[in-house]
């Protein structure tokens, strides 16, 4: 696979490593998708640059020139060992939609992060129950709700899948276009990656579906209206009032400082986020803007201040002294020299959790840390 950025325009392309036979290429320029193709010309050299390396038992994984950056990725033996090049072409299609929502401006963030993007519904104890209750029905232990591609509830067999097929399945589901009912294969790249699941999605409400994994059983026939209406006629209100959580992430009314314009928590052992950007939204920076910042944030935090792993047990004493050196709280403030512009970014960690806030330029800089603290303490029952 490989990955060019030119004027603006991003290709992903994916080629079969033993014949260079390009398998798909997707486009996008500015978060939409775009039409323009890489050439051939340009395709047959990453797929040269690509084999030169391989016969020299050396795997290139990427390459930069001043404005472009190739990517080359190796994948599962299943794409490497093709026996028929337009039936997996084919295939592969059913996987556009989910490919372009990662090269767009996607108003989720799991792929970065790697924790599920999640919601807190106003009544989650009653879904979590009703949910429990359906997946015995339909006797899969594997069942959530997922509203806009973020989980709003789901079972503890659910919640135990590996990365990175945890984050993978509700973006699939919120990539795929509206429809009643689904039965559709997939393959978990952690716990079967050569073996085909099965998906059932069935729609609640518009934007709010009901997914279950399972193998040969059930049959999408079973799941039957009244077996529906049995577990969540009775929870109308409730699972109305989950279609505005897909952009929100929290509860409406939940009291957030008036000065926050987003924010990203995340639980590092459970695996599981809320991002919003949602906050004063009448104020600047636009959502998109708001997103693009506190994922630089995100990244920058991630690599140069807050372990990766934080709150695991040390292994070898000669650790602790590295670990006493750890930040525990860094921020960022844009255009310092000029008073009352720009915006400020502060990331908090403690113990498993990491807040990373967007403020406005009225936020004082002194009061940074002890606003975000105040804040993770106030969402720690959330998440």
């Amino acid at each position: 696979m490989g990955e060019e950025g030119t004027e603006g325009i991003v290709h992903l392309m994916c080629l079969a490593a033993s014949s260079g036979v390009p398998l798909f290429c997707r486009s996008s320029r500015g978060g939409a998708p775009a039409r323009q193709q890489l050439p051939f010309s340009v395709i047959g050299s990453l797929n040269g640059v690509h084999m030169f390396g391989q016969n020299l038992e050396v795997q290139l994984s990427s390459a930069r020139t001043e404005d472009t950056t190739v990517v080359l990725l190796v994948g599962l033996e299943e794409l490497t060992n093709i026996r028929n090049v337009e039936r997996l072409k084919k295939e592969l299609r059913a996987s556009y939609r989910l490919i372009d929502s990662f090269l767009g401006d996607s108003e989720l963030i799991g792929d970065l992060t790697q924790c599920v993007d999640c919601v807190v519904p106003p009544e989650g104890s009653l879904l979590q129950e009703a949910l429990s209750g359906f997946a015995e029905a339909a006797g899969t232990a594997f069942v959530s709700l997922v509203v806009s591609g973020r989980v709003v509830a789901a079972t503890e067999s659910w919640w135990r899948l590996g990365m990175p097929e945890a984050v993978l399945l509700p973006w699939l589901v919120g990539s795929l276009p509206p429809q009643a009912a689904r039965d559709y294969p997939v393959y978990l790249p952690h716990g079967s990656p050569t073996v085909p699941h099965r998906l059932l999605t069935l729609t609640l409400l518009p934007g709010l579906e009901l997914c279950l994994l399972c193998g040969p059983r059930p049959p999408l026939g079973q799941l039957d209206p009244q077996l529906l209406e049995r577990w969540w006629l009775p929870l109308l209100d409730p699972l109305r009032a989950c279609l505005p959580l897909g952009p929100r992430a929290l509860p409406a009314g939940f009291p957030l400082h008036t000065d926050i314009l987003g924010l990203l928590l995340l639980h590092l052992e459970l695996k599981r986020c809320l991002f919003t950007v949602e906050p004063s939204g009448d104020k600047e920076p636009s959502p998109e803007q708001r997103r693009r910042l506190l994922r630089s944030f995100y990244t920058l935090v991630s690599a140069t201040h807050f372990p990766p792993e934080p709150g695991q047990p040390e292994e070898k004493a000669e650790d602790t002294a590295h670990r006493a050196q750890v930040p525990r709280a860094c921020y960022l403030v844009s255009a310092p020299e000029e008073p009352g512009t720009g915006w400020r970014l502060v990331a908090l960690q403690l113990g498993p959790r990491q807040l990373l806030l967007l403020l406005s330029s009225q936020s004082p800089t002194h009061g940074l840390r002890v606003l975000a603290t105040h804040t993770l303490h106030a969402l720690t029952p959330l998440l």
